[in-house]
C-alpha cells in the first residue's frame, strides 16, 4: 500500500512539474537569412542549441507569461526575446558582430568596446580561431597586426610586438585568466607550452607597446592576455584530434599528433568545474645552420669545417668548436720535442707561432648531441568555480596548471635539449562586479635538461684526457699540443709543404694537407658519435650537474604572486571609472649554481607595485580621458614611477569614428640572470651586476710577474671581487683589439656601473572607424607611435688586472701595467646598461571588410624601425631590434562558401632583418609564408572537419639564426562539439 502511495505522488509532481513547464519552438537565421547553426538559446537556467535547419525547442521554467530567452553565438549580438504567447513559434535574426562592437578589457581594466579603447589594441576571438588556418589558436597570432613571433622550436613560439626582443623575449608579458605564464628561472614565457588547450581558448588580447602603468614591471613592448572559457557559461566535452606531417629538408617528412579534450559541467547555479587535458607530439625543427661565426663577436662570418684552410671554424650549431688553440701556447713542448730551438722560448723570437695563431677544434652537430628530436608536450588543467550568490556578482575560483615535456630551447650563449621539464601553476581567485584578489604560486623543474655547449666541451675533455703524458715528465699534453707537434713533423719533413712565404710558421700559407693531417693527428682520441665510448661519455655529462663537470641544469624555482584591484565607479554613481590595485610577488630561484650565482647562498627577491586610474567621459560621452599612474619597486633596485595619459574623441553623428592619442610609459626589471648570474668558462666569466651578486663575487687568481723595483720575477696568489669588475677594469677591446685601439685609444677604464631597470616613454597616436562604403562596411585602424629608450640592458667585456690599480684616467699603476704586459688578468661579460640612447618608431594600418555577403577579407602593413642618436658604448653595444622594417599580412575567408563548407586563407610577407644576439649575429633573408584551410561541418555528429596546411610554398624560413629553418606542416583535424 506504501508503495503505491510513493509512486502517486511521485507521478503527481511530475505531472504538476510538467505542467508548469511549457516548450515552445522557433528558427535561428544569419543576416541573410540563411539557418543559424548551433547558436545558443538559454531561457535562464537551461539552455539548447539550433540543430543544422536552425530550429530549436526548449522549456520555459513556468507557465507565466511574459518570460525572457537570450540567444547569442560567438561573434553576433546577441537578441533577448520576449515570449508573450506559448503558441506562437519564435523566429530570431542574428547580426555578425562588427570588429568595432567587441569587447575588451585589457586597455583598461575594465569592460569597453574595443573602438573606445585608449591605446592600440589586437584581438583575437573565438570566431577568429575557428577559421584560422594555422596549426593553433597560438600560431594564428602572429596575423595580427603589428604581432611578431619566433619560431624557437616546434610548438614554442615567443610573441612580441615593436621589436626590441631575442629568443627570450622578457620585455613582453603573457597571462592566462590573470596568471603571468613566465617560467621563474627565466622570467620569460615558454610561448604556449605551458598555457591554454585549443578548446579552452575563449579570447586573446594584446596591447603593443608599454603597458607598465596598470600591468607593471617587465610590460615593456607590450602584454597579452589570454581568456579561457567559465564552466558556467561553457559546458558539455569537446573533443579535438589532429595529425598530420611536418616536412623539412634536414629532418625529411615526419608524422605529428595533436590531441586535446575538454569536460565542463554546470553543477548547479552556483558550482561548476572544468578539466582539459592535451598532448601533442612532433619532430623537431632541425637546426642545421653551420655557417661560421666569429668566436668574439659572434657575428656571421665566411667559412666552413671543411674549407682547405679551416683554421678558426666556429659553426652556429656546432658546440665545441668554440674550443680552439694557441699554438704559440706550444712552443715549451715543441722546443722539448727537438721541434723547435731553444731560442724559441726568447721573447722576442720569431721562430715559433706567433700569438693569436688559433686553431679551433672539430665540434659536434646538434643533432649528434641530442638523441630523441622530438618534441612532446602535455597539458593539464582543471578548475572549480563558486557562486555563492547563484549569479557573477561574486565568484571564487580555485584553478591549476600542469605542463610537461621535451623540447629545445635557445639560450643567451648556447642552445639547451629540454628533457622531462616541468611547469605548475595554481590558483585561488576571488572577483565580483567591480573587484578582485587573485594568489598563484609557479613553480618549475627542469627535469634532465642539459647544455648543449657544455655537454660538447666536456666530451673534448673527456678526449684530452686520454693523452698520454709525455715520456720522461708528468705533463700531458693538450689537443692543441697534438696540433703542433704534427704541424712541424710535416713541414720539417718536407719543405714543399711550405708555402711561398716561406715562413713554416705562418698557417694560412701551407699546402692544406698540412691542416687536414695536422687535425687528424691532434682528433685521434677523439669521441666518435655512434661508439659506446661516445655514448657512455655523453650519458655521464648529461646526468652530472655543470657545477660538477657535467653539463646538466638544475632549476627547481618559483615565486608567488599576489594581486588585487578595486572599482569605486558603482560607489561614485558611475560619475567615473576609478581603480586602484596592487601586486606583490617573491621570487625564490634555485639553481645549484648551474644558472645563477646560489651554490653557496640563496637568492630571494620581492617586488611590490601599487597604481591608480581614472577614466571619465566628457562633451556628451564623445571626449573620453584616461590617468594612470603606477608606483613599482624590487629589492635590488630604485623604486619606478610609470605614468599614462590618453584622450579619445569620438567623431559623427554615430560616434564611429574614434581619435586617440596616449603618452604610455613602461620598465624592465632585468631577469634574474641578468642581476645573478655567475658563468665561469675557459674564455671569459658572465657577471650579472647587482650589488648583492657583485658582493658574492671573489675569485682566486694567481700572477707572475716581473717587481719593477727588484727585477725579480714574482709569483703571487690575489682575488678578483664584484668590485673590481665595476671598479678597476678596462675595456677589453681598448687592451687587445689594434682597430679600436688606433681608433678609441687603449687602455680605456671601464665606467660601467651596477645594473638598472630599463625604461621606455611613448607617444602614439590612433584612428579607428567604421566606414559605411556602398553599404559594405569596411573597419580602418591606424596607429603611429615613437618611442624613447634608455638603460638597455647588454653584455660588455672587460678586463681586469689581477694584480695593481687602474686609474681613473685609464692610466695603470705599475703593477697593474706589469699584469696586462703578462696576461695576468681575467676577463669578463659584464651585464649592465648601455649609455647609447635609442629611439624607436613605426606606423600600421589594417583595413578589414566583408565582400559578397560572406567573403571576408583583411590586410594590413606594418613599418617599425629604430635609431641611435649616438654611440656612447665604443660600438661595443648593438640593439637587438631583430624586427623587419615592412610587413604585410592579408586574410581572405568564407565560412560559408556552401552549406557546411567554408576556407581561410593567410598571407604574410616580411622584409629581410638583422639578428642580434649573444648567441649569433647576421641577417634574416625576406619571406613570404601562406597559410591556408579547407573546413566541412556535419551537424548532425556535432563535428567539424579541417584539412589544411601552412607555408605551402615549401621555402623554408629562419626566423633567427641557429633556429631550425621552418618548413611545411600539413593538417586534418576533427573537433566534436566545440
Amino acid at each position: 500500500m506504501l508503495k503505491k502511495q510513493l509512486v502517486m505522488i511521485v507521478f503527481t509532481l511530475a505531472m504538476l512539474s510538467s505542467y508548469a513547464q511549457v516548450k515552445i519552438s522557433g528558427s535561428v537565421y544569419d543576416e541573410y537569412l540563411e539557418p543559424f547553426y548551433n547558436a545558443k538559446i538559454s531561457n535562464g537556467e537551461t539552455f539548447v542549441v539550433s540543430d543544422e535547419e536552425g530550429n530549436f525547442s526548449i522549456l520555459l521554467p513556468s507557465n507565466t507569461l511574459p518570460q525572457t530567452i537570450t540567444i547569442s553565438a560567438f561573434g553576433f549580438n546577441t537578441e533577448e526575446v520576449s515570449i508573450v504567447s506559448f503558441e506562437k513559434k519564435v523566429n530570431v535574426v542574428l547580426k555578425e558582430n562588427l570588429l568595432l562592437d567587441q569587447v575588451v578589457i585589457s586597455a583598461s581594466r575594465t569592460p569597453e568596446k574595443i573602438i573606445e579603447s585608449p591605446v592600440t589594441i589586437e584581438r583575437l576571438g573565438l570566431t577568429d580561431i575557428k577559421k584560422s588556418s594555422s596549426n593553433s589558436f597560438y600560431d594564428a597570432l602572429v596575423n595580427l597586426k603589428g604581432v611578431d613571433a619566433r619560431e624557437v622550436s616546434y610548438g614554442y613560439k615567443s610573441i612580441n610586438t615593436r621589436g626590441f626582443a631575442d629568443f627570450n623575449n622578457s620585455r613582453f608579458v603573457q597571462l592566462v585568466d590573470g596568471m603571468d605564464t613566465a617560467a621563474p628561472a627565466l622570467n620569460t614565457s615558454a610561448g604556449n607550452l605551458s598555457g591554454v588547450s585549443e578548446l579552452d581558448i575563449l579570447s586573446v588580447e594584446i596591447l603593443p607597446g608599454a603597458s607598465s602603468a596598470l600591468y607593471g614591471a617587465n610590460a615593456y613592448n607590450g602584454i597579452m592576455i589570454m581568456d579561457t572559457k567559465n564552466p558556467f557559461n561553457h559546458t558539455g566535452i569537446s573533443v579535438l584530434a589532429k595529425g598530420g606531417m611536418t616536412s623539412q629538408e634536414a629532418a625529411g617528412n615526419n608524422p605529428f599528433y595533436d590531441v586535446s579534450t575538454r569536460m565542463a559541467y554546470k553543477f548547479s547555479d552556483a558550482f561548476a568545474a572544468k578539466v582539459n587535458f592535451s598532448y601533442f607530439e612532433a619532430e623537431e625543427w632541425h637546426a642545421t645552420d653551420n655557417r661560421n661565426k666569429r668566436i668574439d663577436t659572434n657575428e656571421i662570418i665566411n667559412g666552413s669545417f671543411d674549407a682547405p684552410l679551416s683554421l678558426d671554424y666556429d659553426g652556429v650549431n656546432m658546440y665545441g668548436d668554440e674550443d680552439f688553440a694557441d699554438l704559440a701556447s706550444s712552443t715549451p713542448v715543441l722546443v722539448y720535442l727537438g721541434y723547435l730551438d731553444a731560442s724559441s722560448l726568447d721573447e722576442d723570437s720569431t721562430l715559433n707561432f706567433p700569438v693569436g695563431t688559433h686553431i679551433s677544434r672539430k665540434g659536434y652537430s646538434e643533432r649528434e648531441l641530442v638523441k630523441d628530436y622530438k618534441s612532446k608536450n602535455i597539458k593539464f588543467s582543471t578548475s572549480l568555480h563558486y557562486r555563492p550568490f547563484k549569479d557573477e556578482s561574486l565568484e571564487i575560483q580555485l584553478a591549476t596548471r600542469i605542463a610537461m615535456g621535451d623540447n629545445m630551447f635557445q639560450g643567451a650563449a648556447s642552445r639547451f635539449a629540454q628533457r622531462n621539464y616541468y611547469i605548475g601553476q595554481s590558483k585561488l581567485e576571488i572577483k565580483g562586479d567591480n573587484f578582485f584578489v587573485r594568489g598563484y604560486y609557479t613553480r618549475n623543474d627542469a627535469g634532465n635538461t642539459y647544455d648543449l655547449t657544455r655537454t660538447a666541451q666536456r666530451l673534448n675533455s673527456l678526449a684530452d684526457a686520454k693523452i698520454p703524458v709525455l715520456s720522461g715528465t708528468t705533463y700531458r699534453p693538450s689537443w692543441g699540443d697534438y696540433y703542433a707537434i704534427q704541424y712541424m713533423d710535416l713541414v720539417n719533413n718536407n719543405s714543399s709543404l711550405i708555402g711561398a712565404s716561406g715562413n713554416p710558421f705562418n698557417v694560412s700559407d701551407v699546402d692544406s694537407r698540412v691542416i687536414a693531417m695536422s687535425r687528424e693527428f691532434a682528433d685521434q682520441y677523439r669521441l666518435n658519435p655512434g661508439t659506446a665510448e661516445f655514448t657512455n661519455g655523453f650519458n655521464s655529462i648529461t646526468s652530472t650537474l655543470i657545477t660538477e663537470g657535467g653539463s646538466k641544469i638544475y632549476d627547481k624555482s618559483a615565486y608567488a604572486h599576489v594581486d588585487a584591484n578595486y572599482n569605486f565607479r558603482s560607489l561614485l554613481n558611475d560619475w567615473a571609472d576609478v581603480q586602484v590595485g596592487g601586486s606583490y610577488r617573491n621570487y625564490n630561484p634555485e639553481s645549484k649554481g648551474t644558472i645563477f650565482n646560489d651554490a653557496n647562498e640563496e637568492i630571494s627577491i620581492e617586488e611590490y607595485g601599487f597604481y591608480t586610474q581614472l577614466q571619465k567621459k566628457f562633451l556628451n560621452d564623445r571626449l573620453k580621458f584616461t590617468g594612470s599612474i603606477r608606483y613599482d619597486k624590487s629589492e635590488n633596485f630604485s623604486p619606478n614611477y610609470s605614468p599614462r595619459l590618453a584622450l579619445n574623441y569620438a567623431l559623427g553623428e554615430e560616434k564611429l569614428h574614434i581619435i586617440r592619442a596616449s603618452y604610455q610609459t613602461g620598465f624592465r626589471n632585468p631577469t634574474i640572470q641578468e642581476q645573478y648570474m655567475f658563468l665561469p668558462s675557459a674564455r671569459k666569466t658572465a657577471i650579472g651586476s647587482t650589488a648583492d651578486n657583485l658582493r658574492r663575487i671573489v675569485i682566486p687568481t694567481v700572477s707572475r710577474y716581473e717587481d719593477p723595483t727588484t727585477g725579480n720575477t714574482v709569483t703571487e696568489n690575489s682575488i678578483t671581487t664584484g668590485d673590481d669588475i665595476i671598479n678597476n677594469a678596462l675595456l677589453t677591446r681598448s687592451v687587445y683589439d689594434l682597430d679600436f685601439i688606433n681608433d678609441k685609444g687603449q687602455n680605456i677604464k671601464s665606467d660601467y656601473k651596477e645594473i638598472q631597470p630599463e625604461e621606455v616613454k611613448t607617444f602614439e597616436l590612433g584612428y579607428r572607424s567604421l566606414l559605411n562604403i556602398n553599404d559594405t562596411n569596411l573597419d580602418i585602424d591606424f596607429n603611429a607611435f615613437y618611442s624613447i629608450h634608455n638603460d638597455f640592458v647588454f653584455f660588455q667585456d672587460v678586463v681586469v688586472p689581477n694584480i695593481g690599480n687602474v686609474i681613473a684616467t685609464g692610466q695603470l699603476d705599475p703593477l697593474a701595467d706589469e699584469a696586462v704586459r703578462t696576461g695576468s688578468v681575467t676577463e669578463f661579460n659584464l651585464i649592465t646598461n648601455a649609455k647609447s640612447k635609442i629611439n624607436s618608431y613605426g606606423v600600421g594600418i589594417g583595413l578589414n571588410t566583408k565582400l559578397f555577403r560572406n567573403f571576408n577579407i583583411g590586410a594590413n602593413y606594418n613599418f617599425t624601425d629604430f635609431e641611435m642618436k649616438e654611440d656612447l658604448d665604443f660600438g661595443s653595444f648593438e640593439p637587438n631590434f631583430n624586427t623587419p622594417k615592412h610587413s604585410v599580412k592579408i586574410q581572405f575567408g568564407n565560412e560559408k562558401l556552401f552549406k557546411n563548407f567554408g576556407f581561410n586563407i593567410n598571407a604574410r610577407w616580411r622584409d629581410k632583418y638583422r639578428w642580434v644576439s649573444t648567441f649569433v649575429k647576421g641577417d634574416v633573408k625576406a619571406r613570404t609564408v601562406l597559410d591556408a584551410q579547407l573546413n566541412y561541418r556535419v551537424p548532425s555528429l556535432k563535428s567539424k572537419f579541417k584539412i589544411g596546411g601552412t607555408n605551402l610554398f615549401g621555402e623554408e624560413y629562419q626566423h633567427a639564426p641557429g633556429l631550425g629553418n621552418i618548413g611545411s606542416l600539413y593538417y586534418l583535424s576533427w573537433i566534436i562539439n566545440n
